[in-house]
């Protein structure tokens, strides 16, 4: 395999809500992550049933109540909020070119509407950006990733009100006076078709408070893409030459059989799961097909004068999108179910999966890059990619995850071949450089890091960081800029 391009950026990726902890801290305020209730006794069952894709009145009030903060991983995390320096420490030793993470939009404005931002919240991140440079990394800065101030949702309605949209808008401008000089790519809104798939992550929705679930989700939606398009011009304005790319979880979907009716199953999926979200934010409009897809849902989405125009002049200088698995497309209800990123789909049978049973399909990363960059023939960064496994801390405080770092070889191995097809790939974000609170199940045993960080389910343990037999795997990958894998 040829080395990659020199400016190739290696990176890694960590979320302010699953890493940071001080959830109460410097001033910032309570935000939806922060009420995600786990159960450290719960079986494998449990923990799948209430993964907290719907939230309900009953659950978000007793959150708002609770102060046993033994339930809430996202307030304790791996305490990034005050390791951060040594965090980055071991990122400068991996040889990280780019450090991406998200911005708490509760520790900037903790209540969403308030008169003026938090300065000490604002001083807490140009104090991380500006160590990042100072270790030669540049930053990929995720604006919004999924949590918003809970204060949003109780006053407004959530992603339901156009006020959030102004509301966001004014933080992203306050984000680009503040920190404009030391963000290299900013990116509006993490995997903002989880809206659909997960709507309280995605849009902070209450199901049970809802008359038509599928149009509240799809309003959010709407107000989502105004909100990245308004973004994007604001970043456009205030910082000449910018970068702000738009963002996807990737459901590639393959037909279950030659069958015509695979292949048209296929075609749907790709459309309604991925590419109806990158169209709107890389083309300027709803595409053709969206029409039938709300027809079927029964949703009317509600657009004022000037919508079309401000997404039509405001598309993404980039797309990104995190890749974890690939899936079958049939129509088939008998087909056999495994889990995923976000949702559950049919499985392949050609393909292994993780202990979490997502199907691991390095091949499927090509494919996806391909088909991305053929589509908009913009340049591509891949946010998101890592394995989720049960790691063990031995005793000499070693971790041998030889079954990572196969993941990471195959994967690596074919971004390179899309380089050689021609695909204009900027970089890679290994998710999550550090062990940090899973997004999906709210689980420490689900590591995906380089680096093991000593905490349970329950928050215990010495929170210490260990080096795994992947980082040395990593370190090496990056300095021989993906020769020696």
């Amino acid at each position: 395999m040829k080395p990659f391009k020199k400016d190739f950026l290696w990176g890694g990726a960590i979320a302010a809500s699953q890493a940071d902890g001080g959830w109460n801290e410097g001033g910032k305020g309570l935000d939806t992550q922060d009420l995600r209730y786990f159960d450290a006794s719960w079986d494998k069952e449990m923990r799948q049933e209430n993964r907290n894709i719907n939230m309900t009145g009953e659950r978000f009030q007793k959150a708002l109540s609770d102060t046993d903060i033994t339930h809430y991983p996202f307030r304790w995390a791996i305490d990034f909020y005050h390791n951060y320096k040594e965090d980055l420490a071991l990122m400068e030793e991996l040889g990280l070119k780019i450090f991406r993470t998200s911005i708490s939009w509760a520790r900037i404005y903790p209540n969403g509407d308030d008169e003026t931002p938090n300065q000490e919240g604002l001083a807490f991140y140009k104090d991380l950006f500006t160590e990042c440079h100072k270790r030669g990394m540049k930053v990929f800065a995720t604006i919004l990733h999924y949590n918003i101030p809970v204060n949003l949702i109780t006053r407004y309605g959530g992603w339901k009100s156009r006020k959030v949209v102004e509301l966001y808008v004014r933080y992203c401008k306050t984000l680009f006076e503040h920190l404009g000089d030391l963000v290299d790519f900013w990116l509006p809104f993490n995997e903002i078709n989880c809206s659909r798939f997960n709507p309280w992550n995605g849009c902070c929705l209450i199901k049970d408070q809802e008359e038509n679930y599928d149009e509240a989700i799809f309003q959010c939606t709407h107000h989502q893409f105004l909100a990245n398009a308004l973004a994007i011009q604001a970043a456009h304005e205030m910082l000449p030459g910018s970068m702000v790319g738009g963002m996807i979880a990737r459901f590639t979907s393959y037909p279950a059989t030659c069958k015509p009716a695979d292949v048209m199953q296929s075609i749907l999926d790709e459309n309604y799961k991925n590419y109806f979200y990158t169209d709107v934010m890389a083309r300027g409009k709803y595409p053709s097909y969206t029409r039938k897809m709300l027809e079927e849902l029964g949703v009317t989405i509600k657009m004022e004068p000037g919508d079309e125009e401000i997404l039509r002049n405001n598309t993404v200088d980039f797309l990104s999108f995190s890749y974890y698995m690939s899936m079958i497309s049939s129509n088939d209800p008998d087909y056999e179910i495994t889990s995923g990123n976000l949702l559950s789909g049919k499985k392949n049978p050609y393909l292994k999966t993780s202990d979490w049973g997502w199907q691991i399909d390095p091949e499927g990363l090509r494919i996806s890059l391909n088909q991305m960059y053929d589509r908009y023939q913009l340049p591509i960064f891949i946010a998101e990619n890592g394995l989720g496994a049960y790691d063990v801390l031995e005793d000499d405080k070693t971790v041998h995850d030889g079954y990572r770092i196969d993941y990471l070889r195959e994967h690596v191995r074919e971004m390179g071949k899309a380089l050689e097809d021609g695909v204009d790939l900027l970089g890679y974000t290994m998710w999550g450089i550090l062990d940090i609170v899973s997004c999906g199940t709210i689980e420490m045993s689900k590591r995906y890091g380089v680096v093991y960080v000593d905490r349970d389910e329950e928050g215990r343990g010495t929170n210490k960081r260990y080096k795994k037999d992947s980082f040395e795997w990593y370190r090496q990958c990056i300095a021989s800029d993906g020769i020696r894998i």
